[in-house]
């Protein structure tokens, strides 16, 4: 693929539509520019205009080649801020698996190195006057050996200024607030989508007194995305107790997440009316929006006991057991005892 150029010619050549279909095929959300309120980060309007229908980058392009794009930063406010700018990794928070950027002290490695700022913004911070915006073109160059698939990652704008002071432990941090724009990069080749789901298991939380009120259980799993496209997942539950009976069924739930290639996250899921006494087969079945073979499931099982009601019958029994053995004995003590015979002596 030739190589782009500058935004304020490429708008000008593609059709409006392009990011947008482009954005289809990565499988990213869409949404709004990345804003706070105060600043925000989006891919700079074409010629003449002040918004933009792209609320984040989304490119393709192939390995080898370079592309070119300009990002847009404004100040809503009636003061001057500068910015640390920035390009950086994408990847999905451990727990729960939130989209998040790197911070600014670590280093990328991946598609953060690929994005090249210009030398005045990646060296010194930049201002962006009151009310004001301030357009950085940037370029993209997609290293030869690329791999096939998509990669992501933002640039962000970083708040020079100190906000707050946030205490952990004995150390005092300075807070700093940052805003970063989304970038998707497609390199065309062989896609490969695949997930995993690992780790399911059930914690659960019953009333000391069965059935006096609902048991809780907590479904916690790992879900892993094994390929190299950018997927939307979704989870289903299914549980089984004795007899086949149903007593979970929960169809395909949107996580509101974009699992991005090799991220793995920590999930859970509330059962609020959990079997308090039933032994339980629970299936979990993860899919992907938009890609219908794409499916794959992970079991387990718990025997659900109210141990607390099972342990106070067992106490409850043995003394109930150890006193009618203490009876007994007792009874056996307050039998009179048989006299021996009187025997004449034999003469």
């Amino acid at each position: 693929m030739r190589p782009h150029r500058p935004l304020v010619h490429l708008l000008g050549v593609l059709p409006a539509v392009a990011g947008a279909l482009l954005a289809v095929l990565l499988g990213a959300p869409a949404a709004q520019a990345a804003d706070n309120g105060t600043w925000a980060v989006f891919p700079t309007p074409a010629p003449g205009q002040k918004t933009t229908s792209r609320a984040y980058f989304f490119h393709q392009g192939a390995a080898g080649t370079t592309l070119a794009d300009s990002v847009t930063i404004t100040n809503a406010t009636d003061a001057p801020i500068t910015f640390r700018v920035y390009a950086t990794d994408a990847m999905n928070t451990p727990s729960g698996g939130a989209f998040a950027l790197l911070p600014v002290e670590t280093r990328p490695t991946g598609t953060g190195t690929w994005i090249r700022l210009p030398e005045r913004t990646a060296d010194r911070p930049v201002t962006v006057p009151a009310k004001g915006r301030l357009d950085i073109p940037f370029t993209v160059r997609i290293p030869e050996d690329a791999n096939p698939g998509d990669h992501v990652g933002g640039i962000v704008a970083l708040n020079t200024k100190v906000e707050g002071i946030k205490k952990d432990g004995k150390v005092q941090v300075g807070v700093r607030r940052s805003v970063g724009a989304r970038f998707y990069l497609r390199v065309p080749g062989p896609l490969t989508p695949a997930l995993s789901i690992e780790h399911l298991r059930v914690d659960r939380r019953a009333p000391l007194l069965p059935w006096t009120k609902d048991a809780r259980a907590v479904v916690s799993y790992s879900l892993v995305n094994r390929g190299n496209v950018v997927l939307d997942p979704r989870i289903a539950l299914h549980a089984e107790g004795l007899f086949g009976r149903t007593v979970l069924d929960r169809r395909p739930k949107d996580l509101g997440l974009v699992l991005l290639p090799g991220q793995r996250v920590d999930l859970t899921e509330t059962w609020a009316d959990a079997p308090q006494l039933d032994r339980v087969t629970l299936t979990a079945k993860a899919t992907a929006a938009g890609r219908p073979d794409l499916a794959e499931s992970a079991g387990t099982q718990f025997l659900a006991v109210p141990w607390p009601a099972v342990g106070v019958v067992l106490v409850l029994t043995g003394a109930g057991l150890a006193a009618w053995v203490v009876r007994r004995r007792r009874n056996r003590g307050d039998e009179p005892a048989e006299e021996a015979p009187d025997l004449e002596p034999v003469a």
